[in-house]
């Protein structure tokens, strides 16, 4: 989200999102469906697809408010709206959680995970960046691997459907302000990542992808707070 960001005002990039991390999962799924622990999806997916519904409502009704004011900084205009600002503190936030190793110092189990649920599908709706509470609480429910994979993506569907009703799965948005050839190469390019995160995982640490994902994110972060994308 924070990439597409880069190119598209805030609301419209976390739908584009929803709707390309919507096709990867059903991607994901379409291979690894008999994964999937249902029980630890259900208990974790309906409370997340239940609280998504009030953090789309306030992306919506942010993305609506003018902006807050606006400065140049080394020749270009930066504008600080009130999305840009929710948006951006989240990131930083979810950044900080990801570099600290927020679950094993929460000592978080899996009977947490209802919780972990809400909390998932509220940032999720809000800031389309659900991932980083939803793994740590997944990686603490008693499944393997593959299971996590599987689950992970069928709850990250049942968010991703949520937000973009909530939308108003603005296709016909996304279609106005977003080129279709875009989207069906963020798309490919997408599955591709599955499939090359398939032969790589064993070349990587998980450690090595946290922190990675947490310096990404803080700098977008901090870029949105400031107003410069």
């Amino acid at each position: 989200m924070p990439v597409v960001a880069l190119f598209f005002p805030v609301a419209v990039a976390v739908a584009l999102t929803a709707f390309v991390h919507l096709l990867n999962n059903l991607f994901k799924l379409s291979v690894l469906w008999r994964e999937i622990d249902w029980p630890v999806a259900l208990k974790f997916g309906v409370p997340a697809l239940l609280a998504t519904i009030p953090g789309t409502w306030i992306l919506t009704a942010l993305s609506e408010l003018p902006e807050m004011f606006e400065y140049m900084i080394y020749g270009a205009q930066a504008v600080v709206t009130p999305v840009k600002l929710t948006v951006g503190v989240l990131l930083i936030i979810f950044a900080l959680a990801e570099w600290i190793g927020f679950a094993k110092r929460a000592g978080i189990s899996g009977k947490y995970l209802p919780f972990g649920g809400i909390l998932s599908g509220f940032f999720g709706g809000l800031s389309g960046h659900q991932g980083a509470f939803r793994s740590a609480f997944l990686l603490h429910a008693g499944v393997d691997a593959r299971s996590f994979i599987a689950t992970n993506a069928v709850i990250a569907c049942f968010v991703d459907v949520t937000r973009l009703v909530i939308y108003g799965l603005n296709v016909t948005l996304l279609m106005q302000e977003v080129d279709v050839f875009l989207i069906i190469a963020a798309s490919a390019a997408a599955f591709a990542g599955v499939l090359a995160g398939k032969l790589g995982v064993k070349k990587v640490t998980i450690d090595m992808i946290q922190k990675l994902v947490a310096v990404m994110l803080l700098a977008f972060g901090a870029l949105l707070v400031a107003g410069v994308i």
